[in-house]
């Protein structure tokens, strides 16, 4: 049996997904709770990124700036061992992750640690809420 594609990888008969080309690692693009979500395969792991609220701008109406800027300089400390928040140059907040994964992957373990990636982001999602940090973008771009 030969591979088949699938997006960025090869899929072997045995299920075992392999990157295609040799540019940046393969990635999938998701939308979790409305934001955009990001899990990259690397040769040690899978990196995680989510764009998980956004710092109001001054021109926003009753936004209130200085509690979502206080929210996010005490996320870091909350955040499990190995994550990361940071802001992006246009006022996003991009918490970051990675993870072993077994390798060769296989599209279900894929699966598995996108899901338990957004399940653990979700308590954080909601601290930032309810500071007034959200997501207010609408639309998570994939």
């Amino acid at each position: 049996m030969e591979t088949i594609t699938l997006g960025p990888f090869a899929v072997r008969p045995d299920g075992a997904l392999e990157p295609r080309g040799t540019e940046a690692p393969p990635a999938l693009g998701f939308a979790w709770r409305g934001r955009t979500c990001r899990a990259e395969l690397e040769p040690d792991g899978l990196r995680f990124s989510a764009d998980a609220a956004r710092i109001p701008s001054t021109a926003e109406p009753g936004s209130d700036r200085r509690r979502a800027f206080a929210a996010l300089e005490s996320l870091p400390r909350h955040l499990p061992p190995g994550w990361r928040a940071r802001l992006m140059p246009d006022h996003r907040v991009r918490v970051e992750a990675e993870r072993a994964i077994a390798v060769p992957a296989n599209a279900t373990s894929l699966v598995t640690a996108m899901v338990r990636f957004v399940l653990e982001l979700d308590p954080y999602l909601d601290t930032l809420e309810a500071e007034g940090v959200a997501w207010t973008s609408g639309t998570a771009k994939i």
